[in-house]
Parts: structure tokens; sequence; C-alpha cells
């Protein structure tokens, strides 16, 4: 493509050289610049892509993007390359990369869902929903990119860079992908990963706590106006009311088209008479004119704010109640309240809560509908927040029954080392607990001592299916193990029972 026209649609350029050279490709990292790219340096926390400029020109790049207050002078400038110097480089790599790829979002309905809670859920929800109602749906997401069920590409961040998820939208363009349902970091919109996309629908989740730092954001107050960035790109959007930030969007933006749901505040959907259980959780709704039982294998009261947000999206395509309440009910979040169906009918479930705010979260959340124990088993990663381990452990003492802590991605770490920092934490209060450093012996403690109305909850792992341990990526599927643990002690039941029943036997027959 000429370069001129992936320009289009960037304010405030300044450029020398040819604007009419055709581009092979676009990229961000010098190290993958190759003849005929385009070369936009970013500057990130930790590094300026600056630096490397003169790298991509000896790579082969034959146009650089360059961010205003760049000194020139130290760029190796020869009769061949062209220089763009623009106010904002991630800016104007969304920009040039939706311009590359032919706006690809605007070829199939895009919606988006941000939000502290929820984003992952939520998106699962409404795919099962547009899925079922026949449509070919496309998935970008926290745990991997998905086209209808079949998975993509596993992801390491919520929102892709605008490079990567620019050539996703041209792959669901490509293979006629009807909607696309993403998850839109607060992070993403802050470093413009997401410009240049056409937005359908934007939905707000709730706002909490959970990404204040030094290289998130300040406040809260700024953390929610980075939010407010979606809908300055979408006329049409959905809220949560409960939410004491979401109540706000409706009247900060009077000329969008925005639907609201909740369960205690006014709302346009609202959620009555809810029953929440260990197993499921229903609720009745008014879908288009008529009150229905909807009812979700995903438990807590979370999930009810979750399908209301999926319902309010299946009434802006149309979608009638038994197709709603038929994808409510089948849909599954890998790692995310996931319960593990197993023969004993045992209640486990494998939550991803790796940080004290989603493992205090999770606790609450099943500890107010489980009619027994809360038995937790949890770990924290190695050659990470260290600062966590304490707390984490000070939570699952405080509020699990009962808590086998063990290891979990110990990496480069000692596993006795990390729960000893752990233990710091839930020495502080008055849960009992027991140290498993295996991993799967202490799922197969917690299997054995579980009575029929205890909850299990494996947390950390969630989606992950594999256990990093000393710079090694172990294959472990926590579905597996739980069914292979259960499956061997079924057969030791049966093959003990066996014996009893030959001992009865001998004796009868003595």
């Amino acid at each position: 493509m000429e370069l001129k026209k992936m320009l289009v649609g960037i304010d405030g350029i300044k450029a020398k050289g040819n604007l009419d050279v055709d581009i092979v490709e676009i990229e961000n990292n010098s190290k993958n610049v190759k003849e005929g790219y385009a070369f936009v340096a970013i500057k990130g926390y930790k590094e300026d892509g600056h630096k490397y400029i003169n790298e991509a020109i000896q790579n082969g790049a034959i146009a650089i993007v360059v961010e205003e207050g760049c000194d020139l002078k130290a760029i190796n400038i020869n009769d061949n390359l062209t220089i763009i110097m623009v106010k904002n480089t991630r800016e104007a790599l969304a920009k040039m990369s939706s311009n590359f790829y032919g706006n690809p979002s605007s070829k199939f309905k895009l919606i988006g869902v941000t939000g502290t809670k929820g984003k992952t859920t939520t998106t699962f929800m409404i795919k099962q929903i547009l899925k079922e109602a026949g449509k070919k749906v496309g998935l970008i997401g926290t745990i991997a990119t998905y086209i209808n069920d079949k998975k993509i590409m596993e992801n390491n961040r919520t929102t892709p860079e605008s490079i990567e998820l620019q050539k996703i939208f041209k792959q669901m363009a490509d293979e006629k992908v009807e909607v696309v349902v993403m998850e839109v970091s607060s992070q993403s919109l802050k470093l413009h990963r997401v410009d240049g996309t056409d937005f359908d629908i934007v939905i707000f989740t709730n706002l909490s706590e959970d990404h204040i730092s030094p290289n998130e954001h300040e406040n809260m107050q700024e953390y929610f106006e980075t939010k407010l960035e979606l809908f300055k790109m979408c006329k049409t959007g959905i809220v949560n009311t409960d939410d004491l930030y979401g109540a706000k969007i409706p009247t900060l933006f009077p000329e969008n088209d925005i639907m609201t749901y909740g369960i205690d505040n006014y709302a346009k959907l609202l959620a009555k008479d809810i029953t929440v259980t260990n197993a499921y959780v229903d609720f009745k709704v008014k879908i288009t004119d008529r009150n229905e039982r909807v009812k979700t294998g995903i438990p807590g009261r979370f999930s009810v704010y979750n399908s209301l947000a999926a319902i309010c999206v299946a009434q802006k395509f149309g979608i009638d109640s038994d197709t709603i309440r038929k994808a409510l009910w089948e849909v599954r979040v890998p790692g995310r309240s996931e319960l593990v169906n197993n023969k004993r009918e045992q209640t486990i479930m494998i939550d991803y809560a790796h940080t004290p705010e989603s493992l205090e979260s999770i606790l609450q959340a099943i500890k107010t509908y489980t009619m027994g124990r809360v038995i937790c088993v949890f770990g924290c990663g190695g050659d990470r927040d260290k600062a966590k381990r304490p707390m984490m452990g000070e939570i699952a003492g405080r509020i699990a029954d009962y808590t086998i802590l063990t290891s979990d991605n110990p990496r480069s770490e000692e596993p006795k080392k990390i729960i000893e920092d752990i233990k710091q934490g839930i020495n502080k209060t008055k849960g009992k607990y027991e140290v498993i450093v295996d991993r799967t012996s202490a799922i197969k403690k917690a299997i054995i001592m579980a009575k029929e109305k205890d909850m299990i909850l494996i947390a950390g792992k969630g989606h992950e299916m594999y256990q990093e341990i000393a710079g090694k990526k172990i294959p472990y599927d926590e579905r597996k193990i739980i069914n292979d643990i259960i499956d061997e002690l079924e057969e030791k039941e049966k093959i003990k029972e066996e014996k009893n029943k030959n001992k009865e036997k001998s004796k009868m027959e003595g």
C-alpha cells in the first residue's frame, strides 16, 4: 500500500521524503523489520523504540514514523528513506494499521466490553447467544482469540497491540465473521490500541480499584475517564447502573443511545427474584414483552450482571428469548468460575483468581451460597509481586473454611519459599490450613476431604494449561487432573469393595 494512503486520518503530520512509496508491511519491533517495511517508533514504559530506528533501517525499513521531539540528527537518513513526524506514534500506529489492512472492523459488527471485572465472562456469554442464533462470531480477549468454537491463538494481553488487532480483524473479515466481541482494557484505550476501530456497541460493566499504579492509572477519576474514551468512539452503549461510575455515563453522553441494566437501581433491563446456588444462578427478567426465567451454569450474583449485559446485546440483535435462555444455560468460560463435571458430582470450581482482589472476590461470592465448607487450594507465582503473597494468605485464612497451600508456576523460585511468604499472612488469621507443595497432591487431598455440600475452589491457574517450573512450561490441565484423580479414587474404592465382598464370601463359605 502507498504510504500516503496509510496516513489517512492522522492529524499534524510533518513529512520528509517520498509519500508515494509502496509499503510491504508495518512494524513497531525493529527486529521484525524486513525490506520495504514501515517502522513506527513507540515510547514504552521500559524501552524507547526511537533508539532502534537505525537497526530498523539496516533491516530494510524504507519509512520511519517518529514522535515530535525526536532527534533526527541521530538517524542515518539515506536517499530512499521517508521520515514521518507525528504528535503521538501509538495513535499513528493504530490508524496506519487499520488503513493498511483495509479498515477491517467496518466489515462486521463489533462489540467492545470494558470494565474492571466481568469482561471475559460477558464476552463469552454474548458469543454463545449470537452463535446459538446462527451467527458466525469472533471473540478477542484475555483467554484467547476464537472464531465460533475454534481457538485461533492464545493471547498474552487482554487487548492486542494495534498492529496485531488489525491483523486479527482482517482474518475475521476474510473468514466472513458476522460479529466480533472483544474485551477492551483501560490500558488499550490509554495506549491507543483500538484507535482507528469501528465499534457498533460498547458495554461498561463496572469500575473498582484494581489498576491504580504508576504504570497504569493515577487515580479512579483518571481510570474512569480512560474507560469513557470508548463511549466517544461509539454512539450505542450498554451500562450497568448499579455501578457508581456506570450510573453517570448516560448523563455524560446524552446524545448516545444508551441501554441500562441492573438489579438494585432503575434500569431498562432489571433482574428480579434471583436464586443463587453453588451450581447455577437463575433470575426473572423482561425480554421483549414477557417476563422470562433465565438460568446460567456460572454461579454467583456477578453472573446476573454479566447475563443482563449479554441479554441487552441480544435484544439489539432481535434474538428471541428461547435462544437467549438456551445459550446462557450452556455457556462455560474457561477458568472463570468454571465448574468441573466429574463422576462424583462434587462441586469443584476452577478460577483464574491470582491477585488479592480476585481471590477475595471469588471466595466471598462462593461463601454466600455454599451450604457446606469452602475448601480453597491455591499458591502464588514465582518471580512476580512478592507483596501479594501474605495478603492472599490472609484473605484465604479469613474467608475459606480450609486452605491447602500449594505450588503455582514457581518459575525460578523454590516453591517452599513462596509458600512460606503466603504463610506469613494466613498465620495472622484463625483459618485452618495445611501445606502440600505438589499441586496434584493438594487437589487430591481437597477431593478426598470434601463432603456432599462442600465447595472446592482451585484458584490461580484458570484457563492456563501448564505449570511453569525452572524455565519450562509443563502441560497441566486441571480439569484432566481432577477427573484422573477421581478415576483413581473410584478404582481404589472399587477394588476395596471387591476385596470386602470376597472376604464376606470366604467367611460364609468357611
